[in-house]
């Protein structure tokens, strides 16, 4: 489990290990630790390249097992004609975001498809499921799988896919969340997902609510969070409640968790 100790507030800009606060009379931003791109867990198995932000497949890092309920955000990258073959889940949500390309999904409760580019799928492993994943197009295909372990255990398993809604308007437009409806997907946790892109100056901001926190993946280009500088693959993590201000210096995509 990522510990809540480590040290990290400064005003103003601050380094990429730092976050901000202001005074009573303005917002209090939230505490932020980073966690840089390199820092991740690698696999290269020539076909699939991937990086871990928590201890996976023979990736271990005690730091990082998981964040409150977050236990997995994966960044694959997956050659054509590479793939997953047939394995188990269970008791487990497990939602994959497209970056680029296509993703072929089949499972054992009878689903088979294809998930693209603007769509997200949401898999409840629940009592048990199993299923592969393959890219059969010609081009690379980019994802984010993030695994949440949900409130319950022993659910039936279930599946769901959707269209995201637009991302345009540097908005956090909401991606999974317990209740689901209006393009989001349903989750079996306490949790919810965004996603948002950005142009250069454009910002968005959250609130972090007390006894909650925060995770943002950044997928591509470079933000500011509360100060702290992001690249393409870090992550910032929030150590406090409070406001979450991120900036965009370039064009960018990211994910930010909301997590009990």
């Amino acid at each position: 489990m990522v510990g809540a100790g480590a040290a990290a507030v400064v005003a103003g800009c601050a380094p990429r290990d730092a976050s901000r606060v202001v005074g009573t009379d303005g917002p209090r931003y939230a505490a932020l630790k980073l966690r840089a791109s390199d820092e991740r867990g690698y696999r290269d198995l020539g076909w699939l390249k991937a990086r871990y932000s928590f201890s996976f497949s023979g990736y271990v890092d005690p730091a990082y097992t998981q964040y409150r309920a977050l236990r997995v955000i994966n960044e694959d990258r997956i050659a054509p004609g590479g793939g997953f073959p047939i394995h188990p889940h269970r008791d487990m949500e497990i939602v994959t975001y497209l970056l680029e390309g296509e993703l072929w999904h089949r499972d054992t409760l009878g689903h088979g498809g294809v998930i693209r580019r603007g769509e997200v799928q949401r898999m409840s492993a629940g009592t048990g499921i199993r299923h592969s994943e393959f890219n059969h197009g010609h081009a690379l295909t980019h994802l984010l799988q993030i695994w949440i372990f949900p409130d319950r255990a022993g659910d039936p398993p279930s599946y769901e896919q959707t269209r995201v809604p637009e991302l345009t308007g540097g908005a956090l437009r909401l991606l999974a969340s317990p209740r689901g409806g209006g393009g989001a997907v349903e989750i079996g946790a306490d949790a919810r997902i965004f996603a948002a892109e950005l142009s250069a100056g454009q910002s968005v901001s959250f609130e972090v609510e007390r006894n909650r926190g925060a995770w943002v993946q950044l997928a591509r280009g470079t933000v500011q969070a509360n100060g702290v500088l992001l690249e393409a693959g870090d992550a910032v993590h929030t150590l406090s409640d409070g406001m979450l201000e991120i900036v965009a210096a370039e064009k960018a995509e990211l994910l930010l968790f909301d997590l009990a």
